[in-house]
């Protein structure tokens, strides 16, 4: 079905709106009709050009003041997610572009108020992110295509305001002020920040490695201070910071440990060494074979007398 726009193109949201339903309600079952109804008159209650579905406000942008692209962003108060993300100041934000980076998104939203955290995921979590420890070791990789974000705002009157955006103000992803990067510049950008500086890595390494070895160290007094102690229970907790730490069960330790024993029986015995040894290994091989020849006399007449001798 072919729709026919109307030809003014400067038309309110109201009536762009009421132009919509108009066109698609013949198209919609009796029941649907009904709902996209209800959810309309529940989207213009709050306020005449904000626009909510499913409890989403949307807030329409785009990427730079001379695009004709728009991109819609769909924004909620988060529920309580942890200690450091307020409820009543977090604002979750859903289809975010991949082009999009946490300083982008705090240049957006800091239009209605000030930001103070920034997170983005590649899908919703519950949990607060761990903290980044390290400059060059990141502990969770960027998120790559649309994401999800959570923005934290000082005050809760912000997140009201990002609540109640009406749908017709657009806001720029990129402004003059704040632009993101894109082609090559982009690229050299990344490729700048791939680009590490030796001395300030060996640095974070070195730290990195002192702290290992001081945790080491602490939890190898603890363990010998804990040795033969027993516990409320009475029972003794063996460690391997005892006397005898044994040998680790690897594979290249388990091929050496035999190596070594089949060495060690080889000294110990030398087999058709000296000449008796060789006499008597062959009589005991002959004696072995008569007596295997007699079983297998017994045996076949036993079968014989018993009926059922089947030579193959």
């Amino acid at each position: 079905m072919a729709i026919e726009w109307p030809s003014t193109s400067q038309l309110s949201f109201t009536e762009v709106t009421a132009f919509v339903m108009r066109t698609l309600r013949p198209l919609l079952p009796p029941s649907a009709a009904t709902t996209t109804q209800c959810q309309h008159n529940k989207a213009m209650c709050a306020s005449e050009k904000t626009v909510v579905i499913d409890g989403f406000t949307v807030i329409q942008t785009k990427f730079q003041e001379s695009g004709k692209i728009g991109h819609s962003l769909y924004v909620k108060e988060a529920q309580s997610r942890g200690s450091s993300q307020p409820k009543d100041r977090t604002l979750f934000v859903v289809n975010v572009p991949p082009y999009c980076t946490q300083a982008s998104i705090r240049s957006v939203f800091s239009t209605f108020g000030d930001v103070t955290k920034v997170y983005l995921y590649d899908r919703p979590h519950k949990e607060d992110p761990p903290p980044t420890k390290s400059t060059y070791f990141p502990d969770r990789p960027e998120p790559k295509g649309f994401k999800v974000a959570y923005i934290i705002f000082k005050k809760a009157a912000s997140l009201a305001k990002a609540t109640s955006h009406p749908y017709d103000k657009v806001l720029q992803l990129s402004p003059a002020e704040n632009p993101i990067l894109t082609g090559i510049k982009k690229w050299q950008m990344e490729y700048q920040q791939n680009v590490c500086n030796p001395t300030a890595l060996q640095a974070e390494i070195d730290k990195y490695m002192t702290h290992y070895d001081e945790e080491q160290e602490r939890e190898k007094r603890l363990a010998l201070e804990q040795e033969g102690v027993p516990d409320k229970d009475g029972w003794v907790t063996v460690t391997r910071h005892g006397k005898n730490k044994g040998a680790p069960r690897t594979e290249t330790m388990e091929k050496k440990i035999t190596s070594k024993n089949k060495k060690k029986q080889a000294e110990k015995e030398l087999k058709n060494f000296y000449a008796f040894q060789m006499r008597e290994s062959k009589r005991d091989k002959i004696a072995e074979l008569r007596k295997k020849f007699e079983e297998d006399k017994q045996r076949i007449s036993f079968m014989k007398a018993s009926r059922k001798f089947r030579p193959y």
